[in-house]
């Protein structure tokens, strides 16, 4: 079985993927179809599920440790008759009957990934064997939610697939940036030996309700800052760049892509790129327009340019993001408001 690749090489299975349930082709009973999301009650995941649920035809198995999840993201599913929550860690197997499985577990914040870099590489690596063989074993197709990391501090502006990365092998983020590219290995693998069908989605800078407040990552932390009145710590010089992507535009692109023919990988991500300096003005001035900008030290291995190419994402998947930075913005300020105990000034 042959499969173009995002790169345009063709891989060719050596075996055909084993046949899913026995009541998909069942003559009078309709199956639903079973989806595992790992890292479902994390901040895109949990998104996923919203919209996976919205299928009817859809039953929805998550499974999370709750390291940089939470309970409270999935409040309104629990219970659910087509709904089911484990309490799991991925870097142990895993048994259930699914179709799909959406492989998102992993922390993907440096303050998370960072407070325990080998638990970190153990997720990446032996998290996504574990679920490798989980399709293996019952004919699901699965997808990994790779990352724009995999491109390290890039050499080339922007990023398209075909980009083998600059990367550092050994340093602080490397856990994260090098796990996912040994998860990508892993995939295509499984894919060449045993026919598993894959997926890989390369999801970049994602912005939106339900981020981790303190994580570090830059938009929720500019936005926490605001509504506390704390000054918008930018890392120097400012200049360095990213591109964010509204989580709804992510979930939409992540569905698109497993159901779509394409092994990946893909980017997925808003190309609109700005520099720090111009997000944290553009925060100052739509939440909280007393605040100042201060600069603060910056982070060994911190990419000074970030912007996908997304050709391929439009061509292949017809999709691209939608909503602007300016208009996704606002919508995270409630969010964040609610759970910071913070209303708005009359």
């Amino acid at each position: 079985m042959a499969r173009e690749s995002s790169n345009g090489e063709v891989y060719t299975s050596t075996k055909p993927p084993p046949p899913p349930s026995p009541l998909r082709s069942a003559k009078f009973f309709q199956a639903n179809m079973r989806i595992l999301v790992t890292g479902g009650a994390g901040f895109i995941g949990s998104h996923l599920v919203d919209k996976l649920m919205e299928n009817e035809k859809n039953e929805v198995i998550v499974a999370d440790n709750y390291f940089t999840g939470s309970k409270d993201n999935l409040r309104k599913w629990i219970g659910h008759p087509r709904f089911e929550l484990i309490r799991h860690d991925v870097t142990e197997p895993l048994l259930v009957e699914v179709d799909q499985i959406y492989h998102l577990a992993c922390p993907a914040s440096p303050i998370f990934y960072k407070y325990n870099p080998v638990k970190t590489t153990k997720t990446n690596v032996i998290g996504t064997l574990n679920m490798l063989g989980l399709a293996k074993r019952v004919g699901a197709r699965i997808l990994l939610t790779s990352t724009s990391e995999v491109y390290g501090d890039p050499l080339v502006h922007p990023q398209d697939e075909s980009y083998w990365g600059n990367v550092n092998p050994i340093g602080v983020r490397s856990c994260y940036d090098e796990g996912k590219r040994v998860a990508e290995t892993l995939m295509f693998d499984y894919h060449r030996q045993h026919g598993i069908e894959i997926r890989i989605a390369r999801i970049f800078n994602t912005y939106g309700p339900r981020m981790n407040i303190d994580d570090g990552r830059v938009v929720s932390n500019f936005i926490a800052q605001a509504i506390r009145g704390e000054p918008l710590t930018v890392q120097a010089p400012g200049t360095q760049t990213r591109s964010f992507c509204y989580v709804s535009d992510m979930v939409d692109g992540l569905i698109r892509l497993m159901e779509g023919e394409n092994t990946g990988p893909i980017n997925v991500g808003n190309p609109g790129e700005f520099t720090m300096l111009e997000l944290a003005k553009t925060v100052k001035e739509l939440i909280n327009p007393d605040v100042e900008i201060i600069m603060v030290e910056n982070t060994p291995d911190d990419p000074r340019q970030r912007k996908p190419d997304i050709t391929k994402a439009k061509e292949v998947l017809g999709w691209e993001p939608k909503i602007k930075l300016r208009d996704g913005l606002p919508l995270m300020e409630d969010d964040f408001r609610a759970r910071l105990q913070v209303p708005r000034k009359n």
